[in-house]
């Protein structure tokens, strides 16, 4: 099988950035969670969502815990991702409490399953992502699920990428299954992002 040039790019740059996130100190982790949480609530203001599309962070993520609990406390309805076979996305609003360890890796809440269309309704998406770039392209962690959900939407809600200062970066290695999203939120700063067409 021939060498993909752009697959190969996404694997290296992928290592390299869960490697920085992995070296981060607790000190740095709690000053940035308690910005991010602020720059979310302030996001959410300024959409005036009522309903959100969200998830539930890994250990090395920007921490997007508190902010969930802050939305649940608002009464804000918050959709959580739970992955299926299929390479669709079901949604659960769970129940604050209860989480596996999804097939990809990464921690699920538990609850009713809700359908992979339960997301069309939110006001607002706020996806995990690797790095974006200026024009708005994402780098996620190469399972594609994030990617076939926004593709899929016919009328689909601001997009926000959260991450770490530094992770919005000048380019990202593009392939034509990537969905771009509108802008990124870091703990220091909201950015909106041009977002691309897909090529």
């Amino acid at each position: 099988m021939p060498a993909d040039p752009t697959a190969d790019l996404k694997r290296a740059l992928r290592a390299e950035l869960r490697e920085r996130r992995r070296v981060r100190t607790q000190t740095e982790r709690e000053r940035d969670t308690a910005h991010l949480t602020e720059n979310l609530q302030r996001l959410v203001a300024e959409h005036h969502a009522t309903s959100v599309s969200a998830y539930l962070s890994g250990v090395d993520e920007p921490n997007t815990r508190p902010f969930l609990n802050w939305a649940r406390e608002a009464g804000i309805r918050t959709l959580l991702p739970v992955s299926r076979d299929d390479g669709l996305l079901d949604w659960t609003t769970g129940d604050g409490e209860s989480e596996h360890t999804g097939s990809i890796g990464f921690p699920e809440a538990e609850g009713e399953l809700l359908g992979p269309i339960a997301v069309n309704d939110v006001d607002l998406i706020l996806v995990p992502a690797a790095a974006v770039d200026r024009t708005g392209m994402r780098l996620g962690w190469g399972r594609g699920y994030f990617d076939k959900t926004l593709g899929s939407m016919e009328k689909c809600p601001p997009v926000y990428a959260v991450l770490f200062d530094g992770e919005l970066v000048d380019d990202v290695p593009r392939e034509r299954h990537d969905a771009p999203v509108d802008g990124v939120v870091t703990p220091t700063r909201i950015v909106r992002l041009r977002r691309a067409p897909n090529p």
